[in-house]
């Protein structure tokens, strides 16, 4: 299969369902989607000191992003330059002053470059100082670090933007989160929850912009925590667990009119009038703190700032209120780990540390009563799809408002419940494979 061949997968309103079950088309995104796009890798708190280091896949890539000697940090494929032994074999570390490979014991400096390899005498004359071994770890490519969040892309096609012009009014979303910190920094906290489930990737990240389901796909969670929670007296104070579970018994009315707004590369922000995590509390000396801080205009914006989901196309996903973030991890056309994220500002109270952990346990984490109703039905539309033979409909519709479709200008405001949101990540994929034709023509 060829990249135009999988455009031609997606059409205005539609999906073929080889999008979701063809391991070529699964190679074709990897080489000329997630290899081109900037990935999320890593947060700067998670590497404090010169040496610390965390590893991760990008793009089908294994990389470690590490803090080097002068302070900044780096993305280097976690690949010894000898025999291709991974250096870093830990999630998370720290080397004092050289990497060494586990292997043959090949030393490398902080920065990558060649420090040491054993028995060196043995490669006099043998040609190895013109070999790309020589050099060391390769860097994975492009890295940008925006208020902390640290990301990469390795492939940069002629023409395509930087990363500024890429992630447009999404570094403002990443400002308002940083900015819940009146020193406008985070930290990652509670670890990173990671679960992996059988079906593609695509099939989880539309449901990130699917506001329509929550409805159905989670009714037993949503007339379970209604039913615990009763008709309490009047004024009885609403606990966290409440206040994060009852939202999801909304009605249609309710989400269609939070408001969405499409942005270009297949970005969006779902929630743009209100969301489940509206109403964040000014939680007393937290509000003066931040007015102190950042002045009233901007605190009154960061203490607003509760959109659904802010969708960092391909691959993450950020919740302003109870700040969490999701990332996707795609292994194959049928498995994809999914990590769960929650940061702290530093100097906020520590109800805002319970609400992110405890948002991640109950929507999030292996153990939520939410995501066993979204994986379970992820995993069998994967099988379901797969097992329709060669009859039949193939075809997977995203017909609903694709009438307002005529105005293709970006950004552009629709309804919370329009899955333009979805056609608008799927427009972004198709013109990453056409690009791929073009430059291969």
């Amino acid at each position: 299969m060829t990249p135009l061949d999988a455009a031609a997968l997606v059409q205005p309103a539609r999906l073929h369902r080889d999008i979701y079950l063809s391991p070529e088309v699964f190679a074709l995104e990897r080489q000329h989607l997630w290899a081109a796009a900037w990935l999320f890798v890593g947060h700067d708190s998670q590497v404090p000191r010169p040496g610390d280091f965390i590893t991760t896949d990008l793009a089908g890539q294994p990389v470690l992003m590490i803090r080097q000697a002068d302070g900044g940090v780096g993305v280097l494929l976690n690949r010894c330059a000898h025999k291709g032994a991974p250096v870093a074999t830990a999630q998370a570390g720290h080397f004092d002053r050289y990497l060494r490979c586990p292997y043959h014991g090949w030393t490398y400096r902080l920065d990558g470059t060649l420090a040491g390899i054993p028995v060196k005498a043995g490669y006099e004359g043998s040609g190895f100082e013109g070999c790309p071994a020589s050099s060391g770890l390769v860097a994975y490519g492009e890295v940008a670090v925006h208020r902390g969040f640290v990301f990469a892309r390795t492939a940069r096609r002629d023409g395509a933007a930087g990363f500024a012009e890429s992630m447009g009014e999404l570094l403002g979303a990443l400002d308002l989160l940083a900015d819940r910190s009146p020193s406008g920094r985070l930290q990652v906290a509670g670890g990173v929850l990671r679960t992996e489930f059988r079906a593609n990737w695509k099939i989880y990240f539309e449901n990130i912009n699917d506001a329509f389901h929550p409805i159905t796909t989670h009714a037993s969670v949503s007339e379970a925590a209604a039913a615990v929670w009763g008709t309490p007296p009047p004024g009885t104070a609403v606990p966290l667990a409440m206040r994060q579970l009852l939202p999801f018994t909304a009605g249609y009315a309710f989400f269609e009119q939070m408001g969405a707004r499409l942005l270009p590369h297949g970005h969006s922000v779902l929630g743009t009038r209100h969301s489940i995590h509206t109403g964040y509390a000014d939680l007393g000396d937290y509000g003066a703190a931040l007015r102190a801080a950042h002045g009233e205009q901007r605190a009154q914006q960061v203490l607003a700032f509760a959109p659904q989901n802010v969708v960092f196309y391909p691959g993450m996903a950020l919740k302003g209120a109870p700040q969490v973030m999701r990332v996707l991890r795609p292994l194959a056309h049928d498995r994809t780990v999914l990590e769960a994220w929650a940061f702290q500002p530093e100097g906020a109270p520590l109800e805002l540390l319970q609400s992110a952990l405890l948002y991640n346990r109950q929507v999030f984490s292996p153990m939520s009563m939410l995501a066993h109703d979204d994986l379970h039905l992820f995993e069998r539309i994967q099988l379901s799809l797969a097992a329709g033979g060669p009859s039949g409909n193939p075809w997977v519709s995203q017909h609903r408002g694709a009438a307002g479709d005529a105005d293709a200008t970006l950004p552009r405001e629709v309804s919370g419940i329009d899955e333009a949101l979805l056609r608008n990540q799927y427009r972004a994929w198709r013109e990453a494979m056409l690009a791929a034709a073009e430059a291969t023509a």
